[in-house]
């Protein structure tokens, strides 16, 4: 079974990484340039795990977290946060809104696939 991914990013640069390194590790990738695109993709796609980041335009990553966990039928989806952010402010922020885990920018590939499987599993 091909695991699907909603990355969630306003930077082309960062959702071309992803793409890159979720397909070679042979996830299936799905996209968004921020919050309210990726409840779009959402509304009508199945995924397995979303990556998401805090800092965008038009929904920020808390709100889209929010948002998610609000409609009641994602309560169980693993989100992760990746971000350039390290404050322990943000950090509770997104646990409280219900992050899965919280991930630095810039990220290791082999450490994202890892987290990846173990959030799923």
């Amino acid at each position: 079974m091909t695991l699907r991914v909603l990355t969630v990013d306003d930077s082309r640069t960062i959702l071309a990484m992803l793409h890159h390194t979720l397909s070679n590790a042979g996830f299936e990738v799905l996209q968004a340039e921020d919050g309210k695109q990726g409840l779009d993709v959402l509304k009508a796609q199945e995924v397995d795990v979303v990556i998401t980041d805090i800092n965008m335009p038009v929904m920020d990553g808390i709100e889209f977290i929010k948002n998610v966990r609000a409609t009641g039928q994602h309560n169980s989806l693993p989100i992760l946060i990746l971000t350039t952010e390290t404050s322990q402010d943000k950090r509770d922020q997104g646990k409280a809104a219900g992050g899965t885990g919280w991930i630095v920018k810039p990220f290791d590939p082999e450490k994202l696939i890892s987290v990846i499987h173990r959030v799923v599993h």
